[in-house]
């Protein structure tokens, strides 16, 4: 059943991400007022801009006073050097946040995206350790590893709690979407990466573990994701729930690679023994990527805004299975999916035609 059938008003935080991107194109088609709020301020299409400091909760009360939203959704993180800086940083984020849109009592539902850490532990304890078997459910309790998601869950609920909104966790896997200068595009990187080896006339090397290459794994497509949350927000099988969200189907990367090295047309190499990281390989590419800019007039020269090399070689790299369920969501009446493998090239070619990638 629907609970809010009429657009109302929207913030979505971290609205310049590969997520608050989608997600705010979404809501102004839907015909919401949306708010991006980020750091930066910086504009997205339709969106009213909302400039401020995540872990400044003074300047964080001044920029959203009169917002007043209805739906929130907090799809922004920052990656600090240990777990217990992630779990300060990000946690009080939420926490400031919420107590900021606190006065106006507009507030009705929150939406929090967080991710399979959630199953398989954080940064420090990645992949170690007891851990459930696959495919995750939601219903699986926490890790006894200290997690940032866990701290921002919790702020989320003690937030409802005594304001009295619901809210919706949505538990991604690898996320393909369309940004820059973001912490965990995979898409990107990959094609930064393909780009670079048709550039320098370098095989396609797959940089990533035996078990990733030949096993199964599935991805999140950022415009279902924003889809999800938009759906747990005003319906109410969707409130006070957390939701796994993933494609609904399965690849492997060993099928998918040579793919990839087609659509570009480089030399694809597979596992071989070992992994061969990105960030070992590809760390000193600043002025070659500069000079792919220049050679084809890219918008972007700056490689640390196109690739996030650690992160790549994080989920290519992984020894641990990694499959969602998608049951929880289906069977409360979410039922969107995408095509992995249309997803990436779709992806692939709005970074080309924006002149990310030549």
């Amino acid at each position: 059943m629907t609970s809010t059938s009429t657009p109302g008003r929207a913030l979505v935080v971290g609205a310049t991400g590969i997520i608050g991107q989608a997600l705010s194109s979404q809501l102004v088609a839907q015909g919401w007022t949306t708010y991006g709020l980020s750091r930066s301020g910086r504009a997205v299409p339709d969106v009213t801009p909302v400039a401020a400091d995540l872990a400044d909760p003074e300047a964080l009360g001044a920029a959203l006073a009169g917002v007043d939203p209805q739906l929130v959704a907090i799809t922004a993180w920052t990656r600090q050097a240990t777990e217990a800086e992630n779990i300060a940083v990000n946690g009080a984020a939420v926490r400031n946040v919420l107590a900021a849109l606190e006065p106006s009592r507009s507030v009705r539902h929150v939406a929090l995206m967080t991710g399979l850490k959630h199953y398989l532990g954080p940064f420090e304890a990645y992949g170690t350790g007891s851990m459930p078997d696959t495919p995750f459910r939601e219903e699986e309790p926490r890790l006894e590893y200290p997690n940032f998601y866990y701290a921002q869950e919790d702020e989320l609920f003690e937030s409802a709690r005594r304001n009295g909104f619901t809210w919706s966790v949505h538990r991604s896997h690898t996320v393909f979407g369309f940004a820059t200068g973001n912490a965990m595009n995979m898409v990107l990187t990959i094609a930064a990466y393909a780009t670079i080896c048709k550039e320098l006339g370098l095989p396609f090397v797959f940089p990533g573990s035996e078990l990733q290459w030949n096993g199964l794994t599935d991805v999140t497509d950022a415009d279902l994701l924003a889809e999800q949350i938009i759906w747990a927000g005003t319906h109410d099988a969707g409130h006070d729930q957390a939701f796994n969200i993933a494609n609904g189907d399965v690849f492997r990367w060993r099928s998918l690679w040579p793919r990839i090295a087609d659509h570009f047309g480089v030399e694809h190499e597979g596992f071989e023994g070992e992994p061969r990281p990105l960030e070992d390989n590809l760390g000193d590419m600043a002025e070659t990527w500069r000079a792919i800019a220049a050679k084809h007039d890219l918008v972007e020269a700056d490689i640390s805004r196109i690739a996030s090399w650690w992160h790549t070689d994080g989920d290519l790299g992984r020894d641990v299975e990694s499959l969602t369920d998608m049951n929880k969501s289906r069977r409360a009446g979410f039922l969107g999916f995408r095509d992995s493998r249309d997803s990436f090239f779709h992806h692939v070619d709005r970074y080309r035609k924006a002149r990310i990638i030549p």
